[in-house]
């Protein structure tokens, strides 16, 4: 999830925690980067971040990769590896150290999928309670980013539409994109049924590369609605609608680093608790618009970030 003004070029997307493409600097060589083979030190001493297949979580795994090589410790980077379907075991076996992670869609996809932790504190309880015992989180970032139902202006005015329960009446006469693991997660159309009765007419699944399509047929009326990250700068630009929703199917979403536990000493540690402690949504807003709609190299974005919070050089 933190619905704030975001200012973007028209057109422009971020992806969804669940999805964009490929944008941010170091980590992919190619293919799959998990076929690049390492265990939890990453060889040789190295910490192994990774990071998700979207914009904002390479953005992050920057952030987090920076902030300890500041405080000298050896990283290698992983980035663009795909959803947390996929990369999850990953964490969990040592292939990676440090995985820029949402705590609450954390929680519902990979830990408990019938929990009905709603906010921060909640959410992160239950991660500690529930992770396996290889992995641990660790502090929480004021930082929110999350899935969200999204709605065309049209289709907003059309059917007085504020609230995601406003939907139940109409909902199937719409079709609503998003990322392929929409549809089954709890975080998606699982729970918007389950809490709101919603049964869509069409659910239009589209690929981590297929964003800016969504965006576009958002806008021209094709689809109605759209699982968006609330993050993203195209719905300010686009004139959506993002729908309140009062049965928390979306909970909490602070970013918050998921790590081996074996793989990170205490120094590791203090500098991604150090980036959590200063990151704020406001800051991953203002730095996505620069990746985004700028253009600007994520790494560069992340260490400019962190030498003005005072955790780089």
């Amino acid at each position: 999830m933190i619905r704030i003004v975001r200012g973007a070029a028209l057109g422009v997307t971020v992806a969804l925690v669940l999805a964009a493409c490929g944008g941010g600097s170091g980590g992919k060589s190619g293919g799959n980067p998990l076929d690049q083979k390492s265990g939890g030190s990453g060889g040789a001493g190295s910490v192994v971040v990774g990071s998700a297949n979207f914009p904002e979580s390479q953005l992050i795994g920057e952030l987090y990769a920076q902030a300890l090589e500041a405080k000298g410790v050896k990283v290698t980077k992983k980035f663009n590896i795909g959803s947390r379907e996929i990369y999850f075991d990953q964490v969990k076996s040592g292939g990676i150290t440090v995985m820029p992670e949402y705590n609450g869609a954390l929680l519902t996809t990979s830990v408990d999928k019938a929990s009905k932790a709603v906010t921060t504190d909640q959410v992160n309880s239950e991660l500690k309670a529930k992770l396996p015992a290889t992995l641990e989180v660790l502090d929480s970032s004021k930082a929110e980013d999350k899935d969200s139902v999204t709605v065309n202006s049209q289709t907003a005015a059309k059917y007085h539409l504020k609230s995601i329960a406003d939907l139940k009446s109409v909902a199937g006469q719409l079709t609503i994109g998003g990322p392929s693991e929409f549809k089954t997660r709890q975080q998606g159309l699982v729970g918007l049924e389950s809490k709101y009765g919603l049964k869509f007419k069409k659910f239009q699944p589209f690929d981590a590369n297929a964003q800016t399509t969504l965006v576009k047929l958002l806008k021209s009326d094709s689809i109605q609605a759209a699982d968006l990250f609330t993050t993203d700068p195209t719905i300010t630009a686009n004139k959506f609608v993002v729908l309140e929703d009062p049965q928390s199917v979306f909970s909490a979403q602070n970013v918050t680093p998921l790590v081996y536990k074996s793989g990170l000493n205490e120094t590791g540690v203090a500098a991604l608790n150090a980036v959590s402690a200063k990151l704020t949504t406001n800051d991953l807003l203002a730095m996505m618009t620069k990746v985004v709609s700028d253009k600007e190299d994520a790494s560069t974005v992340a260490k400019d970030w962190l030498k003005q919070a005072g955790l780089g050089g």
